[in-house]
């Protein structure tokens, strides 16, 4: 995968992301504040418990730090997978907002 290919994958993560998170505050009280700088995309959850997803755009990687841990993920073709086969990036970002939130939060591609 070439920067550019990357930089436009992993915008259109950032992006489902802000965009989960705009869907799961019209639907339900969980209150997650989205904040965005440049690479870099925190989620703020109503305990003030935070996820934070950045690029790293040499390693053609997305990080993901929560609550449980760090991750990498890297694309696949079809899906961002974790580096160490630990799964699917939206399934892991939906578990850890799920248990940071105290409530079933859901996130899609």
């Amino acid at each position: 995968m070439i920067d550019l290919e990357f930089m436009d994958r992993a915008e259109q993560l950032l992006l489902a992301v802000e965009q989960g998170c705009d869907r799961i505050n019209d639907d339900t009280d969980a209150d997650l504040d989205s904040q965005r700088s440049g690479g870099m995309l925190t989620i703020v959850f109503a305990n003030r418990s935070q996820i934070v997803i950045n690029l790293q755009k040499p390693l053609h990687e997305v990080w993901m730090a929560a609550q449980s841990g760090g991750y990498h993920y890297r694309f696949d073709g079809t899906r961002w997978m974790d580096t160490k086969g630990d799964g699917e990036f939206f399934a892991a970002l939906s578990r850890d907002a799920s248990r940071q939130a105290g409530q079933a939060l859901q996130f899609t591609a």
